[in-house]
Formats: structure tokens, sequence, C-alpha cells
């Protein structure tokens, strides 16, 4: 069965490119949707996307795909979790650092909750990558906090790496693979 294209909700074009790189390797066609993202407020990013793509779905009346991450850093008890694009334009990542100041335990993780929906069902498909919180900002390739996230197995911020590394490590690119590998046996 031939797949038509995927339609992506998303205003980050560096987003975009992350999953579009991936959708290639699986013969898939993406495209952007710009659009600003109807974002709740929840305590999990699956509440998030699911309520954001029953919106979008309504309005668009096409299947969608959407996604939205948080970074959950253990010594602040999972903050900013869900509230990560919030605390990003208000504390950044300097009011990050200086929140992990003389913090020994900079355990953190990225997750991802990426939603597919059709005019059958909503799917969410999510992903985790587990690393560290670096002592200071580091690399200018990546958005949002990437400049100050280590992943497991790595030495680098992922704003140090080019797209195709950090799609070896990243929340995202575990997420996208799940409805990938889900959305070719449709």
């Amino acid at each position: 069965m031939k797949k038509e294209e995927v339609k992506v909700v998303t205003g980050n074009k560096r987003k975009f490119e992350e999953m579009n790189q991936i959708a290639l390797q699986y013969g898939i066609k993406l495209s952007m949707i710009n659009l600003p993202k109807f974002e709740i407020q929840a305590d999990r990013l699956e509440d998030v996307v699911r309520h954001a793509a029953s919106v979008f779905y309504s309005i668009l009346n096409e299947p969608i795909i959407l996604e939205d991450s948080g970074l959950f850093i253990e010594a602040l008890n999972g903050f900013p979790g869900p509230y990560t694009k919030f605390v990003k334009k208000t504390l950044d990542i300097n009011g990050i650092l200086k929140l992990m100041k003389g913090e020994k335990n900079r355990n953190a993780y990225f997750k991802t909750a990426l939603a597919y929906v059709n005019e059958n069902e909503i799917r969410i498909f999510t992903g985790e990558v587990y690393g560290k919180i670096a002592e200071e900002a580091r690399g200018n390739k990546g958005f949002g906090f990437d400049p100050i996230f280590i992943p497991e197995g790595s030495e680098k911020t992922f704003a140090e790496m080019e797209i195709e590394e950090k799609n070896k490590y990243s929340h995202r690119s575990k997420a996208f693979k799940k409805f990938l590998d889900y959305y070719i046996h449709l």
C-alpha cells in the first residue's frame, strides 16, 4: 500500500528537519504545517499532545502528527517536565543552570510524546533519552535546552551534534521511529 505524505504540525523547522531525515530512511515523505499549537497545561506530555491532536484534526480534517517534548531534571523533582516550553521562554538556559548551580546530581532525561490522529484514532508514541545537565551551555546546532543536555554514551551536548548524530540518541527520533514502524504497517 502506497503511503501518502505525512503532515507534521510544528512551527519548529529544526524539529521537522530531525523527523524528515528519519522519514526519508523509511521512504516516507513529510510536509510541515506551520500552525501555532493549541497547548493545554497538563502534568503529562501525552495529555498535551492528545488534546492538540484532536483540536488540529477537527480544524484540518486530515491525518496529522505533532509532538511535544519535555526536559525532566532529577534534582528539580522532574522540573520543568511538561512545562519545558514555558520555562525556556521565561527562565531560559541560564535560569536552569542557575537552579543547578552547585548541584552534584545532574541526571535528567528528555521525553517526547508524539500523537498521530486520523479519522479512526489518536495514537500516542513516546521516546526517552537519559543523560545529564552540563555545567555550562555548549554548542549552537540545537534548539531549546539542547546546549545543556548530554545524552548517555556521549560527551557532547545535543547542540554540539549534527542532526544525524543527535538522531542516534534523541527522544524525538525514538518516538518518531515507533510511529513510522506503526504507520508503514497500516
